[in-house]
This record gives structure tokens, C-alpha cells and sequence, in this order.
């Protein structure tokens, strides 16, 4: 009569599945490349994060494969999230990142370029859900608005700001501030980079920009000195005043009504995926989980973190689960707000 089966030898029949599942993702990465597409160019906070990423990520992949960054500029990142979505090679050898701003660029349905649906991305998560973080409006200290009431003033001087393209935050925010809080303001768009934006800021050719904390901090320090050549004059994404900016309001304290504050919080929502990274649909399940896992194992990682403060790039991860519930709860937002918020992007 054979001896029943023990308890060890139950469970390592169980395990024998994953175990099997594992190796097959560590025989197909091992010796290859991952491409992580970025959808702006070499210098700014998107590509700066991208990078950092990119140097750890294989490390923590069953196989070990190489990582290399590809930069794909274009429409503030919708031609990389387009390719993403529909050219990209979807057997977990490419990856991306792109702009916060795209799941709700497509959600609005504004722009008819968009060829993407954001909930079928296969999402790794966010490197930051903007917890320690701000986004400004940072304005040159010899510009003619000096303060929120003058940018409110009737009949006076705009205030130029620049960004990139339709549908990434550099052109929503001010949109949104123009709207919802009153403010002056002009918009030049076109610009190719966030590096653009901060050299023409620099040389005078527009009176400032809105832009996240932790960028200026890595790319511009000297714009967050008390004595250096730019102000704060809103903040926003935040509940709260950021501790480094406390006497700056945040457009939610300058909200005059329930409207415009609700409008403010709906267009808040993309920072819990301030720094987002996905996989094209379709890739294999376990190649899926695998990149997954890793990229939080990443986030996690001590030789990561350090290298992430020293470059003074701030991290507070999100898993990819995490990015699907604030897409949802954008898609979720009553009818008549998404209106609004569609009305005022589809203004240029």
C-alpha cells in the first residue's frame, strides 16, 4: 500500500505551477531588451524618472534583461501613448511612460487624435502619486502680475505661460486656473520639451510656467530659492499647503465656489499617477506580473531610493491597480463636471 503524500510534498506540488511559470519569464528575458519609450524628450522630470527606472528595472526581472530608454517627443506624449497602445511589440519587451494627463485626455474626448483606451494598458504603476510633491504656477519675479489679485485684476496685463502640447498638464492647468479661478492668463503652446519651457522662461520670452516641485528641484534649483529669480504664486494638487510652500495658496483655497472647487478636484485626480509607466495590451500574463511586481520591487529597493534622492526626483509609488482606480474614478465623475472640465480644454 503506498504511503499517503505529506504535507511538504503537497505543498511543493502546488507550487510546482509558479515555479514552472517563473523560469518561462526568466528564460524569455534572459539576454534580451526592454525598450521603456518615453514620450518627451531627453532632460525633463518625465524622462529624468524614466531614467532612474530604467538603470534598476532589470535587476528585478526573472532573467535580468537590459533596459534602455527611447525618447519619442511629440503632442506632450500622445504620439508615444498612441504607439503604446496599438504599434508597440506586446510580447513585454517594450514598455512606456507618458504624460499624466493622457488617461483623462481620453476620457474627455477632445482631442480625435487620441487612439488609445486607458483602462486596456497593461499598468505597472506610478513612481509617484504626488503625496511630497506640488504643481506651481512660477511666474519671473520681473514679471508685470506679481500676485493672484492682479492676475485677477479686470482689463490688466496677462500673464504668458508655455508648454507643450494640447492634453498634457502644462496647457490644461492654466486653462483650468483661467476658468475656474479668474485669472489672466496667456497660453503659448508648441514648445517640444519641458527643457524648452525652462529656457524660455530663462530668457524672458514668457513670464513663467506651472510646473511640479520636485522638477524644479532636480532641473531648476535656483527657481526654488528664497532669493532667486522666480515667485510661487498658486499651488495645486494638493489639499494642503506643501510644507516648502507655506505661505502660497492652493487653487482650492482660491476657489470662490463648490463648483469651481469640485472642478479643481476632478482635474486633480491625475497626480495620484503623476509619473505613470505601462505595457502595451495584450502582453502575456505572466510576463505581465512579472514586470509588475517588478517595477514595485524597484520602488523598494534602497540603491534605488538613494539614487532618487540624490537626484532630488521624489517617489511615492503606486501599484497599477492603484492607477485603475483613479482612472475609474475620473470616468466615474458626475456627467455634468466632465462637461465642464470638456468645455474649458477645448478652448485654445
Amino acid at each position: 500500500m503506498l504511503a499517503r503524500p505529506t504535507a511538504a510534498i503537497l505543498m511543493l506540488a502546488a507550487m510546482l505551477p509558479s515555479v514552472a511559470r517563473a523560469d518561462a519569464v526568466a528564460d524569455f528575458y534572459r539576454g534580451r531588451t526592454i525598450n521603456l519609450v518615453v514620450g518627451y524628450g531627453p532632460g525633463g522630470g518625465y524622462d529624468l524618472c524614466a531614467r532612474l527606472v530604467a538603470r534598476h528595472l532589470g535587476a528585478h526581472i526573472p532573467g535580468n534583461p537590459a533596459v534602455v530608454v527611447q525618447n519619442m517627443p511629440g503632442a506632450g506624449s500622445l504620439r508615444a501613448t498612441n504607439f503604446l497602445f496599438a504599434v508597440a511589440p506586446n510580447d513585454g519587451t517594450t514598455i512606456g511612460a507618458f504624460a499624466r494627463d493622457m488617461p483623462l485626455l481620453a476620457i474627455l474626448g477632445n482631442n480625435s487624435a487620441v487612439r488609445f483606451d486607458p483602462r486596456k494598458f497593461v499598468w505597472l504603476g506610478s513612481s509617484s502619486n504626488f503625496a511630497n510633491d506640488a504643481y506651481v504656477l512660477m511666474v519671473r519675479t520681473d514679471a508685470p502680475v506679481k500676485s493672484i489679485a492682479q492676475a485677477r485684476a479686470a482689463g490688466g496685463p496677462p500673464l504668458v505661460l508655455g508648454s507643450t502640447a494640447e492634453g498634457t498638464t502644462g496647457s490644461d492647468v492654466p486653462m483650468l486656473l483661467r476658468e475656474a479661478l479668474g485669472l489672466n492668463l496667456k497660453l503659448v503652446s508648441g514648445y517640444p520639451d519641458n527643457g524648452a519651457i525652462f529656457l524660455a522662461v530663462d530668457r524672458g520670452e514668457i513670464n513663467g510656467r506651472t510646473t511640479d516641485f520636485s522638477t524644479m528641484r532636480a532641473l531648476r534649483p535656483e527657481w526654488v530659492k528664497p532669493d532667486g529669480p522666480m515667485r510661487a504664486l498658486l499651488q495645486l494638487a494638493r489639499a494642503t499647503r506643501h510644507p516648502d510652500f507655506p505661505d502660497v495658496p492652493t487653487a482650492r483655497e482660491l476657489a470662490e465656489n463648490e463648483s469651481s472647487r469640485a472642478l479643481i478636484e476632478l482635474a486633480e485626480i491625475p497626480y495620484l499617477m503623476a509619473r505613470p509607466f505601462v505595457a502595451p495590451p495584450g502582453v502575456p500574463a505572466d510576463r505581465a506580473a512579472a514586470l509588475q511586481a517588478a517595477f514595485l520591487a524597484v520602488h523598494r529597493d534602497p540603491q534605488f531610493i538613494a539614487e532618487a534622492a540624490r537626484l532630488k526626483i521624489e517617489i511615492s509609488a503606486e501599484g497599477g491597480e492603484d492607477v485603475l482606480r483613479a482612472i475609474d474614478r475620473i470616468a466615474g465623475a458626475p456627467a455634468a463636471l466632465l462637461d465642464r472640465l470638456r468645455r474649458i480644454l477645448a478652448k485654445s
